[in-house]
């Protein structure tokens, strides 16, 4: 058996462990590149701990660190609020609201499931109040992380980025955002439509009370009945609380910090790790007491998730893997039959395991695809980007997960769980096929 079977039998077990127990998938894949690097490739240790993007990882802290501090200082409260109270009451805009503000917050770089997280039970505590369709309002917040998840300052965007830099093919940043940001909001006017939109147009009610229901004692967004909910061995358990606003100090010095990031990271093409970390401690050294624990807020889990499959998928590139599979779709005949296929591979596997941990791996498949030049980069890169995140929506994820868990009253656990899980199906099941006829098919 050639290395590049071992490597791709080992990637296999790494998902399908990682989807089983709850294992965080990033240290399963430093077991995977440890042994597959030293006893299948005669790598040393120091050559598989080089795969790590040392970049990636500041990037990843430096984000939701940041992140940590705007949810502790209320001023994602503050957003969501005034949010609120610029729709004038309109019931019918409330559900655009939670999706607009999910994006936003997943593309100043929010990791998805954080924002679900925090957004979530605000969302569905809306639909019970207002009677709003619950899977419209779940499935809005879960499109609208995924719509910001790939600004080129999010995780998602900045993994992928990273991956088409180290591939040879970098200027996807624009193309890829817009192209999720696009579908997503797609899904959403769909589902806005079928799910009693319209209804929902004529009613009103006060915005001040609207804007009060933040506050409305949204505890723990990710506890059902004490215990914690988690999804795809990510391990991912965080408690947000909601609190009541007010234009503070720390409001204002926040948003100027997100909007300082971008500017610095986008037009002065600064480091977005070292940019965002910096913007942190300064405002952790403006209010020490109050963020002295915003640290153990780092998404770790996501830290270790995504050190341990960049590590893993250079180990997978060293074995030839991507090469061996990417020319295998390649030699199908038709190179969109062959994109076709691994946006299907994407989709399917990421609604039951990690997206975070299947962009860094699936992305190195497409470029012998690219080479031919039946298809360009930028097109491949969205339509497999779109393909393995679109999918969240199933219960089987951390973002579907957190919808079912902060349920309304007002439907059953297992109803609810039977809209998910059906959504969840066709959206598998036609998406990357959408995906693929929009993007790759036209051959952009």
């Amino acid at each position: 058996m050639g290395p590049e079977w071992i490597a791709i039998i080992a990637l296999v077990a790494l998902f399908v462990v990682g989807t089983v127990l709850p294992i965080n998938m990033g240290a399963l894949a430093y077991v995977a590149a440890w042994f597959v690097g030293v006893f299948a490739l005669g790598m040393d240790d120091g050559e598989v701990l080089g795969g790590i993007s040392a970049s990636l990882v500041l990037t990843l802290i430096g984000v939701t660190y940041l992140f940590s501090i705007a949810k502790n200082n209320g001023t994602v409260d503050l957003i969501v609020a005034q949010s609120i109270k610029m729709v004038g009451g309109r019931v019918a805009l409330i559900p655009w609201v939670m999706f607009a503000v999910t994006a936003v917050l997943t593309a100043i770089g929010a990791a998805s499931p954080a924002a679900c997280a925090i957004i979530g039970p605000v969302a569905l505590g809306f639909a019970r109040r207002y009677k709003i369709n619950p899977l419209m309002m779940g499935m809005f917040v879960v499109h609208g992380a995924q719509g910001g998840g790939f600004s080129p300052i999010s995780i998602y965007g900045t993994i992928t980025n990273s991956v088409m830099a180290d591939v040879g093919y970098e200027g996807t940043e624009m193309a890829v955002f817009i192209a999720s940001l696009a579908f997503n909001l797609v899904m959403a006017v769909i589902l806005f439509f079928a799910l009693g939109g319209r209804r929902l147009m004529n009613e009103r009610v006060d915005p001040a009370d609207a804007a009060g229901h933040t506050a409305d004692g949204v505890v723990d967004g990710l506890h059902t009945g004490g215990q914690p909910v988690t999804g795809n061995g990510l391990g991912t358990s965080v408690a947000t609380v909601t609190r009541g606003v007010g234009v503070r100090r720390d409001h204002v010095l926040t948003l100027f910090a997100f909007a300082a990031v971008a500017v610095t990271a986008l037009a002065f093409e600064m480091d977005i790790g070292f940019v965002s970390i910096t913007a942190a401690v300064a405002l952790a050294m403006l209010s020490p007491r109050q963020n002295k624990d915003a640290v153990k807020q780092i998404a770790w889990p996501t830290v270790l998730l995504v050190a341990g499959v960049s590590t893993y998928a250079t180990v997978f590139t060293e074995a030839g893997s991507p090469e061996y599979i990417g020319l295998w779709a390649a030699g199908l005949g038709i190179v969109t039959i062959g994109a076709l296929v691994l946006c299907y591979v994407g989709g399917i596997v990421s609604a039951f395991a990690s997206s975070t941990a299947l962009l860094p791996v699936i992305i190195p498949i497409a470029v012998p695809l690219i080479a031919t030049g039946g298809v360009s980069a930028w097109s491949m890169a969205a339509a497999l980007a779109v393909s393995s995140t679109i999918v969240d929506v199933s219960p089987f994820s951390t973002n579907g997960a957190l919808m079912l868990a902060n349920r309304p009253d007002t439907i059953s656990e297992q109803a609810y769980y039977k809209q998910i899980l059906g959504y969840a199906a066709i959206v598998t099941l036609v998406g990357p096929l959408l995906v693929w006829a929009i993007l790759v098919l036209p051959g952009w």
